[in-house]
Formats: structure tokens, C-alpha cells, sequence
């Protein structure tokens, strides 16, 4: 497993990257509205933490390095109490039941050590009927891996509704049954 240590997190949060990347349309995607609460698995320093923030009623993005945790809750200081930060490994997190309407999973689940515990507590997280997106680079992730990534997500509840495979970015897109 290989995760962006937070010294590298200008990688993350550039203005290259914001400019290549339509945040407001992943968020489209992904289906996150108004009224949505999400589980943003990942969140890093904030890249698409932010844009969430502008969009959904309440987030709560899970984080595992405490470098990233400090740049995350400088970057999200101005959203009152929009973002809740968790500092925790998802494979260990304890979620309620069924709280989030949806799951974002940006450029994340590849770096994840335990991802049958991980899609377990994905799984209990998110509502029935629910939606859980999962971005992934090209670079990292072959077809393969994502393809076991989804298997993991299916034996936790999901079922694929989309898949798509662009130049930079696999993408799939699952509902919890």
C-alpha cells in the first residue's frame, strides 16, 4: 500500500489540478445534492472536501495521517460545522448505521491496507439505497484492481450501476441494496 505521505499533498491541491478537474461534476455524478450527507473516504487535504462543503448538507470526511488532518482543517476552518473531520483508518472506523446518503471514494480506495473491513464499514455507513462513487487514477489502478475493488463493494451490500474507464480516471458507481 503506498499513500501520499501530507509533504506531498501540493500534488493534491494545485491549481493545475483544480483547473483539470470538474469538481462540480463529480459531484453531479456522484449524485450529491442539497440534502446529501456523504462519507468522503480519503479526504486528504481538502481537494474535494471543499467543493463538497459549497454542495451537501453535512460531510464527514474520514482522513488517516495527521499532516493531512491539519492542512484538511485549515482548508475546511470557514465551513462551520458543514465538514466533520475524523482522523481514523475507515478499515476501524465505527459508524452509525445507514447515516450517509452517499460515499465518495476520490483517488482513495487503492491506498487502503484492509479493503474487505473497509467496504464493511462503508457498507453499514451508507443508507439503503444509497450511493457510493469510486474514482480511481488510471496511473494506479489497472481494470483488474478495480474490478476486485467493485467484488469487495458487492460482497458488502452494493450493486454496480456504472462503470466507465476515461484516459486519467476509472470511475464506477454502485447503490446499496
Amino acid at each position: 500500500m503506498r499513500i501520499c505521505p501530507s509533504y506531498l499533498s501540493f500534488i493534491l491541491y494545485n491549481p493545475i489540478r483544480k483547473a483539470l478537474t470538474n469538481r462540480e461534476k463529480v459531484l453531479d455524478e456522484a449524485g450529491i445534492t442539497e440534502s446529501s450527507i456523504v462519507l468522503e473516504v480519503g479526504a486528504g487535504n481538502g481537494f474535494l472536501t471543499e467543493a463538497l462543503a459549497r454542495r451537501a448538507r453535512k460531510v464527514y470526511a474520514v482522513e488517516l495521517q495527521a499532516g493531512m488532518i491539519r492542512k484538511l482543517r485549515k482548508r475546511m476552518g470557514k465551513c462551520g460545522d458543514t465538514v466533520v473531520i475524523i482522523m481514523a483508518d475507515i478499515a476501524q472506523y465505527a459508524p452509525a448505521e445507514g447515516f450517509a446518503d452517499a460515499a465518495l471514494l476520490y483517488f482513495s480506495f487503492h491506498e487502503v491496507s484492509d479493503q474487505e473491513e473497509a467496504a464493511a464499514r462503508i457498507g453499514k455507513a451508507v443508507r439503503k439505497g444509497g450511493i457510493l462513487s469510486i474514482y480511481e487514477p488510471t496511473l494506479e489502478v489497472d481494470t483488474a484492481a478495480l474490478q476486485r475493488s467493485l467484488g469487495v463493494f458487492e460482497r458488502a451490500g452494493f450493486q454496480r450501476v456504472a462503470e466507465r474507464a476515461g484516459r486519467f480516471v476509472r470511475f464506477a458507481q454502485m447503490i446499496k441494496r
